[in-house]
Formats: structure tokens, C-alpha cells, sequence
């Protein structure tokens, strides 16, 4: 028998990582085993389940290269199997109809639980039991006729014969439900394997308020595809060594679910940003500039008569310094415009001092009557002019840094002077402080 798994998000608005890392986890065990990873649409509540939020599930699977096996099963196109299914359950005694609530507005059908202890075997937390006592009997079809999401999962995934459903350990206490749902209509129970939550530094689960939590989030700030599904396959995976850093095929070829933690993992954005950029620094040449650019362009710091060589030498600089995107412009655009913004911190600390004003046009003098304006030249007659001050070379550095930079930090001061060229660097030293 195929193995086979399935990803089954409810699209009812943005997709949250711990949603997307089941996907991950199912999409890598699939590969890993050879077996067909499906995608089922749970889109049965209408009203939010717009086309706008399925096109995001879809966009973000595409995004992060989760390709699925054939095509989507929309659950909304299953109404008519679901409500055959309730009614086998009424004909075999599994299930009876009631007037919930006394409202008169219709019955609604009720599953009846088998009246015993149930238990299933996980295949990350172990053997799992409920007593009877807290298994009551629970509705699969609305009093207004339609089926609810106990009954449209296990009908769904008999139909497409799923044999491990891996998702997230909220769903725990419905699992006792599915399992005798699935006995009670004569289908195979498939292996379960619950997830470890995703929590913040407090233990708490992971949402907005900690920081980016959908996958348009990380998306839109710049992050890359490759480096999200590495981090979150990490969250509650290990490898059994400690490389961290893996390819697509590494990761299919270690993944197995009894490396699985049963315990929450806890998101560390630092981790994650250091991640990123070490994904950063492995992307081709052509792409790095291509996606470079186009963040110049976003911002409006892109202009035709930028010169490719000045270019290189600018990514150079700061590739080693960029951990996403969206730092492009902040960290960079000083490099390609004099209406740079200026860090206001940094002006009153390095500049709104007595005496600095005329340091730096002393400084820019010597500057001026250098024979050559490279890293080793601007550094020598830095540090000559502070001892003709009898300063210490860091009073010079920090300002000088600021007025060329407006930014109290970023790639070796001496290196950026020779990119940005004795023209720029002299004309910012002539402008008033800021």
C-alpha cells in the first residue's frame, strides 16, 4: 500500500508557521518514504474560506517549494459524500439525531461514542488513552444540515486513503473522536503522529505579537524560502548530529518521525535571522545582485547610471552584513544617494559635540591631499589627525562614520571610504551637521 499524507489547512485567512511547519514535516516524511504528499482544502465555512485566503495557502506551498502530489481536493465539493457517510452511521446505530438545544430549527445527527476507554498509539508521544467518561457523543451534522469538521476530516481522509496523519498536538483530543469514527465505519485507522507546539521565549504559543507568525510575513520582510522550512523542520526535529544547515535532499534523506521531540520548541528569531543569512551567502552571484537591486529599486535608490563595478564593490561590502532583505535599503542606502536618512541616536551622541565640527573638516583636508583615496591611505591619515589631537582614533572614526553613513554602525569604516570615493566622501564632510 502507498503511504500517503495530507496537508489540510482551512484557508481562512494568512498561514501560520506552526499550520505550514505540519506541511513541512508531512511533505518531508512523504519524500523520505516515497510515498504521495496530497492537499486537501478544508474550505467547507464559506464565509471566511474566501478565494483570497485559499490563494494564500496555495501561494505559500509554492513559495516554499512544497510541491503536492496531483491535484487539490476542495472539502466543499464533498458536502453529498459526508452527509451519505452520516447517514450509514444512522442506519448501523452509530449515530442518532437530536433537537439540539430544543430550538425546533431542525435535528441535528450525533456520532455515539463506543462507551469505553479509547486509545491510540502516536507515533511521536506513544500510547495515548481517554477514559469513557470523557468521551461524550458529539454532532457531525449541524441542525441545519451541514456536516462538521469531525465528520468531513475522517470521510476525506478514507477517501483518500491516508495512512498518516501528521498535525499539530492541538488536535489530540479530536483524534480519539476520528479513530472511532473510522471503526465505526469499517475504514482503516491511520497512524497519527502529533507535533510539539511552537512557543515564544515565555512558553507561550508563538503568535503575531512575537513577531512575524504567517508566511507572507517572513515573505514580504525579506526572508528566504529555503531558510524558513530549514528553521521550522528544526523546530522539533533533529537530525542526530549537529548540522544545522541542510539542503532540501539532506533533510529528506535524515527525516524520520521517531526524531520527532514530543516536548513545545521554542521559535528563536536570532537563530532563525543567523540562518537566514547563512542562506544568503550561498546564493550565485547573478541572483544575490538581481535581488539586491531590485530592493534598491523598491525604496528608489536605483538609478540607470549606477556603474556595474561600483555596484560589486558595494555588495562586497555588505553581503557578510545583510541578514534579509528588507535591510537592503536601511543598511545600503547611503551608498546610493546623498538624501540619506540620518540615526538621530547617533547624531546627538557622535556629532552634537563641541569641537567635532571642526575635527571633521580638519580631517577632510587631509583627506583632500591624499595622492591616493583608498582603505589604507584614508586609515593612516585618520589616525594622523587624531594624534594631532591628541585623540584616540575611535573620536574620529564615530563621527566621520555618522556624517558619510548617517548610521553609528556598518561594514569597515576604511573600505567603505574607498568605495564611496573621495568626491562623496568629501562633499558629506562639507555639509552641516545634521
Amino acid at each position: 500500500m502507498t503511504l500517503r499524507t495530507r496537508f489540510a489547512p482551512s484557508p481562512t485567512g494568512s498561514v501560520h508557521i506552526g499550520n505550514i511547519r505540519a506541511a513541512i514535516y508531512n511533505w518531508l516524511y512523504t519524500r523520505h518514504e516515497g510515498g504521495q504528499f496530497l492537499l486537501r482544502v478544508e474550505d467547507t465555512d464559506r464565509e471566511r474560506s474566501t478565494p483570497e485566503a485559499v490563494q494564500a495557502v496555495l501561494d505559500a506551498m509554492s513559495w516554499l517549494g512544497l510541491n503536492y502530489d496531483g491535484e487539490p481536493l476542495y472539502q466543499s465539493t464533498r458536502r453529498d459524500a459526508h452527509l451519505a457517510a452520516a447517514e450509514q452511521l444512522l442506519a448501523a446505530g452509530h449515530a442518532y439525531k437530536q433537537d439540539k438545544g430544543g430550538t425546533g430549527k431542525g435535528e441535528a445527527i450525533l456520532f455515539k461514542m463506543p462507551g469505553r476507554d479509547m486509545s491510540f498509539h502516536d507515533e511521536i508521544k506513544g500510547d495515548l488513552t481517554k477514559a469513557a467518561a470523557n468521551l461524550p457523543d458529539f454532532v457531525i451534522v449541524r441542525s441545519d444540515g451541514n456536516p462538521v469538521f469531525h465528520l468531513a476530516n475522517v470521510v476525506d481522509d478514507v477517501h483518500m486513503g491516508i495512512t498518516h496523519v501528521i498535525r499539530g498536538d492541538d488536535h489530540i483530543e479530536n483524534t480519539y473522536r476520528h479513530v472511532a469514527l473510522f471503526q465505526a465505519l469499517g475504514a482503516a485507522v491511520p497512524k497519527y503522529a502529533h507535533l510539539p507546539m511552537i512557543t515564544n521565549a515565555q512558553g507561550k504559543p508563538y503568535s503575531k505579537r512575537d513577531g512575524a507568525a504567517f508566511v507572507g510575513d517572513f515573505r514580504d520582510k525579506g526572508y528566504l524560502p529555503d531558510a524558513l522550512v530549514n528553521y521550522l523542520a528544526l523546530l522539533g526535529w533533529s537530525p542526530g548530529h549537529d548540522k544545522e544547515v541542510m539542503t532540501r535532499d539532506e533533510m529528506v534523506q535524515l527525516f524520520t518521525l521517531d526524531r520527532v521531540q514530543s516536548k513545545p520548541a521554542q521559535f528563536d528569531f536570532k537563530k532563525f535571522e543567523w540562518m537566514n543569512a547563512e542562506y544568503m551567502k550561498t546564493l550565485p552571484a547573478p541572483d544575490y545582485e538581481a535581488r539586491f537591486r531590485q530592493e534598491l529599486e523598491t525604496h528608489g535608490l536605483w538609478s540607470g547610471g549606477i556603474a556595474q563595478d561600483y555596484f560589486r564593490a558595494v555588495i562586497a561590502l555588505m553581503r557578510e552584513r545583510v541578514k534579509l532583505w528588507d535591510e537592503v535599503a536601511l543598511q545600503s542606502g547611503y551608498f546610493f544617494t546623498e538624501n540619506f536618512p540620518f540615526d538621530q541616536d547617533a547624531v546627538r551622541k557622535r556629532l552634537h559635540k563641541e569641537g567635532v565640527p571642526a575635527l571633521l573638516a580638519s580631517l577632510r583636508a587631509r583627506f583632500a591631499a591624499l595622492p591616493f583615496f583608498d582603505a589604507l591611505s584614508t586609515e593612516a591619515a585618520l589616525r594622523e589627525e587624531a594624534n594631532a589631537h591628541g585623540l584616540n582614533a575611535a573620536d574620529l572614526i564615530h563621527p566621520l562614520r555618522v556624517t558619510v553613513s548617517g548610521l553609528p554602525g556598518g561594514p569597515s569604516l576604511f573600505h567603505m571610504l574607498e568605495v564611496l570615493g573621495r568626491d562623496r566622501v568629501l562633499s558629506r564632510l562639507e555639509r552641516p551637521v545634521p
